[in-house]
């Protein structure tokens, strides 16, 4: 390589690859001494903080002086059986009839078999359990059947389920609906008749066994001032329906009824 002459000052300077080799391997030296005092330092300081000046943080009851030996420990618990429950005291018998409630069968008396004589005669039966009584027979009912007497107040017949709107049933004589007189019930809204505004309501409803609606929910809509007006002539007590008809029967079913608002 050649070497460069820089002249400063009537003075020669020598510039070139000999001087650029001392000049790296000076630093590169210097270089080295400062990364390893640095890395030194680093390991000195995690040394400090995280090993020398780390507490220990363990929690660890205080015993004390006390030394435990197996006498002090509690004994062991009782291995023997649980006592054994006293039998029960047997069931007694009801007062009422001796004999035992059941369906009396007409046989000739030289016919019965001696354990049917247990069961009560025709003028027992009403007044016998199936258990039978204690044999002291007062002419009352017996204590296994109460005091024979029926509470008609509080005897309810059970509670049909509703059916689904959605549901299809296969009937023999459809609703008839009478749309003249729920019409002449009907009572246009006023903010509808002075707007102008005319329409038609889809209104779901649910008609008895009687004849008489019992729910309704409206379908569809062209209007919200219509709504409350139409469920209102429909629900109205003097709307009477004829019931749809199944195996002879009338059955609650569900019927779609269109209620068209026009200003005449």
């Amino acid at each position: 390589m050649s070497t460069t002459t820089v002249i400063n000052k009537g003075e020669s300077v020598r510039y070139g690859a000999p001087e650029l080799k001392k000049f790296i391997q000076k630093n590169t030296i210097v270089g080295f001494v400062i990364a390893a005092a640095m890395i030194l330092l680093l390991l000195l300081l995690y040394f400090f903080i995280f090993v020398l000046a780390k507490e220990d943080t363990t929690f660890k009851a205080p015993l004390g002086n006390r030394k435990f030996s197996l006498t002090d420990l509690p004994p062991p618990p009782s291995s023997e059986p649980p006592p054994v429950p006293p039998p029960s005291a047997p069931i007694q018998a009801a007062s009422g009839p001796a004999a035992r409630a059941g369906t009396p069968v007409p046989v000739p008396d030289a016919m019965i078999d001696p354990e049917l004589k247990e069961f009560a005669s025709m003028d027992q039966v009403s007044r016998a359990s199936a258990v039978g009584g204690e044999g002291e027979d007062f002419g009352g009912f017996s204590d296994a059947i109460g005091d024979g007497q029926i509470d008609y107040d509080n005897v309810s017949a059970p509670r049909e389920e509703e059916p689904d709107p959605d549901e299809f049933i296969a009937v023999e004589k459809e609703i008839k609906v009478d749309l003249a007189d729920i019409t002449s019930r009907l009572k246009y809204p006023e903010i509808a008749r002075r707007s102008g505004a005319e329409g038609k309501v889809q209104v779901r409803v649910l008609v008895g066994k009687d004849g008489h609606p019992k729910k309704a929910v409206v379908l569809q809509t062209d209007n919200e001032w219509f709504n409350k007006a139409a469920v209102e002539a429909i629900m109205d007590p003097r709307t009477v329906m004829t019931p749809a008809i199944q195996n002879g029967s009338a059955i609650e079913m569900w019927i779609v009824i269109p209620i068209t608002f026009k200003i005449r």
